[in-house]
């Protein structure tokens, strides 16, 4: 009504009464406008900070991926062998331990464990040492692996240290997984007791035979094509006893293989596998380098044994170049576009064709074209027939980790922790 009244009483020839009207409007559109766009930012900015806090809680693939959860394995299905988790009804650790009788048959008396020789590295959840365990015969000690937890831990971190070395328990013996000799669990401090494998990873082993030489207790090994096969075989008989027990390992690499001086493949890196068992899945905390993973994993998908399948022939690559890391050419956080236009790993010059073509069928994107860990096995075992036993495979390059950790999209920690995840 003012601004009404206001123009009525201006006649056409009153200058200074028509730029007054003017300078309202000249205030109230910006005004408006500018109010318009601080509601429109401050929605923005809501938005992004709540995408951020999302992000955060659930960390989509970079370098390292948050591990999926695993397809049809509930806790029923998983933990036939018996239930590993143990009350915590107790008030203190100690008590805690003395009603924990199912791992006595397990124990090795601490005065055995006689003399510690080194500590290899600190694991997740604590020291992991090498010490020598009498056998009864004084001049022949075994060398072992202790894996102890840290100090102070919890109710809930010894429930699940125990509940690790149960797992073992059901496991049982396999000639191709790291075998548990027994455990230090009737008070503190808690070691789990594995066998020793002292002649390390694979990655480390094939690093080794990149040099003129190659030695392990005297012994002059050189790397064919024959023994590609035989090791990979040895793997996948270690996934498909996992397979038999409704597991599936979750990261097989070269680095969580350990060879023994007669070229015996022991698979180690069991924690995704536990995890499995006791949870009927993996846990979002749990992380793997992208390159290796499956496509199903990097999109976050529940997986299954044949994603482990899909690993495999990663290791067969790294194998045939002598510790090469996988998709040199391309960045870490890259590998899932890269994935998504069909494209796979190219054949190294030392790789047959009759290799090749095994690898590219376990590459395939839809996990159910995938052989199956027994499957391939065989077509593995039918390839060994006609392998070259002669040829020596050689790399005159030397590797430097550092590089190779940054090329792989993984820690330079994790190439020398073989132990950690047991």
């Amino acid at each position: 009504m003012g601004m009404t009244r206001t123009l009525l009483e201006c006649s056409l020839s009153d200058k200074l009464c028509v730029i007054q009207e003017k300078q309202y409007e000249v205030i109230i559109v910006p005004t408006f406008l500018v109010t318009i766009f601080l509601i429109l930012l401050g929605v923005i900015l809501w938005l992004f900070i709540r995408e951020q806090r999302t992000q955060q809680q659930r960390p989509g693939p970079r370098d390292i991926a948050p591990v999926p959860p695993s397809r049809d394995l509930s806790w029923e299905a998983a933990g036939r062998g018996g239930n590993v988790a143990l009350p915590l009804k107790e008030t203190s650790v100690e008590n805690f331990l003395g009603a924990t009788p199912a791992l006595a048959k397990l124990q090795v008396p601490r005065e055995q464990l006689s003399e510690v020789l080194e500590q290899i590295c600190n694991g997740s959840y604590g020291p992991i040492l090498r010490a020598n365990m009498n056998t009864g015969d004084a001049s022949k000690p075994k060398s072992v692996i202790l894996k102890a937890l840290k100090e102070p831990a919890g109710l809930h971190e010894v429930q699940d240290f125990l509940g690790r070395i149960q797992f073992h328990q059901y496991l049982g013996k396999h000639k191709n997984l790291v075998q548990l000799e027994g455990c230090c669990t009737e008070q503190l401090p808690l070691y789990m007791v594995l066998e020793d494998v002292a002649h390390g990873d694979l990655l480390n082993f094939l690093w080794t035979c990149r040099r003129d030489v190659m030695t392990m207790d005297g012994l002059l090994y050189d790397l064919t094509e024959k023994q590609v096969y035989h090791i990979g075989k040895q793997v996948l008989l270690a996934l498909e006893f996992l397979q038999d027990k409704h597991l599936f390992h979750g990261d097989v690499a070269a680095r969580n293989i350990l060879i023994q001086s007669d070229l015996t493949a022991k698979l180690c890196g069991l924690g995704l596998a536990y995890e499995v068992y006791t949870r009927g899945a993996i846990s979002s905390t749990q992380t793997i380098p992208l390159k290796w993973l499956a496509p199903e994993r990097l999109l976050l998908k529940p997986a299954g044994i044949r994603a482990d399948v899909y690993e495999d022939p990663t290791v067969l690559i790294i194998f045939i170049t002598t510790g090469a890391p996988p998709y040199p050419e391309v960045p870490p956080a890259s590998i899932l576009q890269h994935l998504q236009k069909r494209k796979i790993m190219k054949r190294p010059s030392s790789c047959t064709r009759t290799m090749y073509g095994i690898m590219k069928s376990c590459w395939c994107w839809r996990e159910a074209g995938r052989p199956s860990p027994r499957e391939l096995r065989l077509r593995l075992e039918v390839a060994i027939k006609t392998a070259d036993d002669k040829a020596v495979l050689q790399v005159p390059e030397l590797v430097v980790p550092e590089l190779y950790a940054a090329v792989a999209g993984i820690r330079v920690e994790s190439l020398f922790y073989n132990y950690s995840m047991l």
